[in-house]
């Protein structure tokens, strides 16, 4: 379950750890509105542990360098001198693709798909691959049947699974296998998008904004987007009529385009495998190959009439499957990439950043593990198992990234694309005079971060849900609304924090306790025990003193009474929880004051230097990912790894070979092993095809918000779902190596024959490679 989503587990930032007043989220990238009465901005920074060591991007062998995590480095020096696995730094170059191969609808690649592959991709072609599309929330999908069938991956449907669940049900563990139509179960919040138009504004709010930069500039782009987006909504109807209008920015602003979605809410879960197969290997097998794992799911979107949803545009199941060397394509939406931030920016998130995030999502982890442990049941009703998921999912994502900052020939080639930049600014005068020094700013930008280093472990995630204390996150709400109101602002300005501090609900106390003591540790670790606001808050207590006193003698434990206390202004000022935020809000605002104007520049920058490579480039580099519909291309193709060589396909053999293998190591708790099967798969059906391949890997770029993509072959058949991406992959979210970096693929032919041997469901096996029609006793409307 990847942060390729690869889930909006994906990839988060370190940035959305520290606003308040947004969403809390994951991924697709975060809002970026702040709340009254605390300003917040970028990521953190604290010296944190020694680097691991630089690894090659061929032998993924220890190397050692001069660089040291913490200290600033000059990239002109430093990290492209010297040598590492033999080979001159100075020397290496940046690869053709390694900003990616995310191409946009906007401007198809037709004539690279013809030169690379032959394939007559012409306007048509792209089309149905735009149609056959969908986004789902923090996740991709695709219709795969003229009834409105969708598909994606498991791990984007786990949430929905245990909605529907009934009493005395646990469908994430058992599974679903809707018979018929009259069996498949509606879910709430499940939104599909799909794209059916996108219309170039790019001219027309160039025009809006002219030379405008900074607060202003966003501003105008706000206003003219707004009025974009009523103008194009009022041709079709309204929001009524099921449509919705977002302008995305490509290249920093380089080029805007008004994406045009209908979106379809009348959604119903259709099956879904056991959670032991659709995460089968769980946390040791993620972001790894060879892999058995069947993440796929299936859903169905039905119109205004409750019947299913006729489709035109879908993509059928091919039954023969792919073949080594055969083109494939991924059609979804990448959440985000940083493949345009500069080196400097990179080497601050290894050093800095980045780390501290890794180690705030081991914090938490540590934490539902014990208690899922203690209590499984409770862990089970607040659905703590799949957060964990996401956890672990994440831990990975970013030791894998940080890795592969640490490796010197990926920081080579970087710095060789920053070069490459860089002359081709230097080289016209114009833009010279007005972008030549903005690479250096952004490099003396990391170095001023680097002098505020304890915010940066001890603020993150203040208000993300699942990994905040609840109390405590009511506590931060309640004290902006307080200090707005003493201020003399108008309820109005304070109605959205008080709908956030409604939408927060009760967790168990021990939990609640438990997630209490890790903020404390995290500003023990961060400035010391003998940091004067540290000791007033623990006020002579232990960690698990203070937060159990704190949960006992806080009203803002309790939802209900927090929200009426806060409503009515009855709330006590020397409520713990209000007092535990009061002693940590002026470390946290100094923090700020240091790093929110750089953050603000930097962020100026990045747009600045996205519409200078836009302008140079043009489309021939694709821009950064944005959670937008992209379609990219590759091969099904092995690779060499751990001294040997991984295989295009995996088959259902392998998947009985782990089971068994590990079986003497979990002999007291056979469910235990990541790598069970459950009681239906245990014994192979007799027609059941062991040689069938299961998973493959190709070499297209993903990333976060992919997971659920359809793959498809030149036809735009379906051969796979995409889940995953193997541990290589991992650095890109900055660089794409297609040596290496594989994305990982559950095989069409392996669903298919689970579904027909494993599962009994024959009816959608005829719809997923005929089209045939539901049997009529199913429903009506075919």
């Amino acid at each position: 379950m990847p942060r390729r989503a690869l889930v909006p587990v994906v990839m988060m930032s370190a940035l959305s750890f520290f606003f308040i007043g947004c969403a809390p989220t994951m991924v697709p990238p975060p809002g970026t509105g702040r709340a009254p009465g605390v300003d917040l901005g970028p990521p953190p920074s604290a010296d944190g542990p020694p680097a691991e060591a630089p690894v090659d991007a061929g032998t993924r062998q220890p190397v050692q360098t001069d660089t040291e995590p913490g200290q600033v480095v000059d990239m002109a020096t430093e990290v492209v001198t010297g040598t590492a696995f033999g080979v001159s730094l100075d020397t290496v170059r940046a690869g053709e693709f390694d900003q990616g191969r995310m191409w946009t609808f906007d401007v198809p690649p037709a004539d690279y798909f013809q030169d690379t592959y032959g394939i007559e991709a012409d306007s048509a072609w792209f089309a149905r691959a735009r149609l056959g599309a969908l986004r789902i929330p923090s996740c991709s999908a695709s219709f795969v049947s003229p009834h409105g069938l969708v598909m994606t991956n498991h791990h984007c449907a786990r949430d929905f699974v245990s909605q529907v669940s009934g009493e005395g049900e646990s469908l994430l563990d058992d599974g679903f296998y809707a018979q018929s139509l009259e069996d498949e179960r509606p879910v709430e919040d499940f939104e599909a998008d799909q794209l059916v138009a996108i219309v170039d504004v790019t001219a027309e709010m160039d025009e809006a904004v002219g030379d405008r930069t900074g607060d202003p500039r966003t501003q105008k782009i706000d206003e003219k987007s707004d009025e974009i987006i009523e103008r194009l909504l009022e041709q079709r109807g309204g929001e009524d009529a099921g449509f919705k209008v977002e302008i995305v920015s490509l290249y920093n602003g380089g080029r805007f385009s008004a994406y045009v979605f209908r979106s379809y809410t009348n959604v119903k879960l259709v099956m879904a495998p056991e959670l032991q197969i659709g995460f089968f290997g769980g946390d040791p097998d993620n972001f790894t190959y060879p892999r058995y794992n069947l993440d796929f799911a299936f859903f169905r979107v039905y119109d205004d009439e409750g019947a299913p949803l006729r489709t035109d545009e879908y993509f059928p199941f091919a039954t023969d499957g792919v073949a080594p060397g055969d083109p494939v394509f991924i059609v979804g939406n990448p959440g985000s990439t940083s493949r345009l931030q500069t080196v400097a920016e990179l080497l601050f998130r290894r050093d800095v950043s980045d780390r501290k995030v890794l180690e705030f999502l081991r914090s938490r982890a540590a934490v539902l593990e014990e208690y899922i442990e203690a209590y499984p049941a409770d862990a089970e009703e607040y659905d703590l198992r799949n957060v964990l998921f996401g956890l672990l999912n994440s831990d990975k994502a970013y030791s894998g990234q940080l890795e592969g900052m640490a490796d010197p020939i990926i920081l080579a080639r970087r710095a060789d694309t920053e070069r490459s930049f860089q002359r081709a600014i230097e080289a016209d005068p114009v833009l010279l005079a007005s972008h030549g020094g903005l690479i250096d700013e952004l490099a003396d930008i990391q170095t001023r971060k680097r002098e505020a280093p304890e915010g940066f472990g001890a603020f993150l995630g203040l208000n993300i849900g699942d990994y905040a204390s609840p109390t405590l996150h009511r506590a931060l709400l309640a004290f902006q609304i307080i200090n707005a109101r003493q201020q003399g602002a108008p309820e109005t300005a304070t109605a959205g924090l008080m709908e956030q501090l409604m939408a927060i609900g009760d967790r168990p106390e021990v939990l609640d306790q438990m997630l209490i003591e890790a903020r404390i540790q995290d500003f023990i670790d961060a400035y010391g025990q003998g940091e004067r606001w540290v000791l007033n808050l623990l006020g002579g207590r232990t960690p698990e003193g203070a937060a159990a006193a704190l949960v006992d003698q806080s009203a803002l434990a309790d939802s209900a009474q927090a929200v009426e206390a806060v409503r009515t202004g009855v709330i006590d000022v020397n409520d713990p929880a209000l007092r535990f935020v009061g002693f940590y809000v002026p470390a946290f605002a100094r923090f700020q004051q240091v790093v929110g104007q750089a953050g603000q520049r930097e962020a100026e920058i990045a747009a600045l230097l996205g519409r200078a490579r836009y302008q140079i480039y043009g489309t021939d580099v694709p821009p950064d990912a944005t959670f937008s519909l992209r379609i990219a291309d590759g091969i099904a193709t092995g690779y060499a790894y751990n001294g040997t060589q991984a295989p295009v396909s995996t088959t259902f053999y392998g998947m009985y070979d782990r089971h068994h293998a590990f079986a003497p190591e979990y002999l007291d708790d056979p469910e235990s092993s990541p790598w069970y099967l459950p009681p239906r798969w245990q014994t192979p059906p007799a027609d059941l095809d062991l040689s069938t391949p299961v998973n493959f890997v190709s070499t297209v770029d993903i990333i976060g918000g992919n997971s659920g993509s359809p793959v498809l072959d030149a036809d735009l058949r379906v051969v796979g779902v995409v889940f995953d991406g193997n541990i290589e992959s991992l650095p890109g979210d900055y660089i794409y190596l297609p040596e290496l970096n594989r994305s990982v693929t559950v095989d069409a032919r392996g669903i298919l024959e689970a579904l027909a041997s494993v599962y009994q469901m024959p009816d959608l096996v005829r719809e997923l490679t005929e089209g045939a029609v539901i049997p009529a006793s199913a429903g009506d409307g075919f």
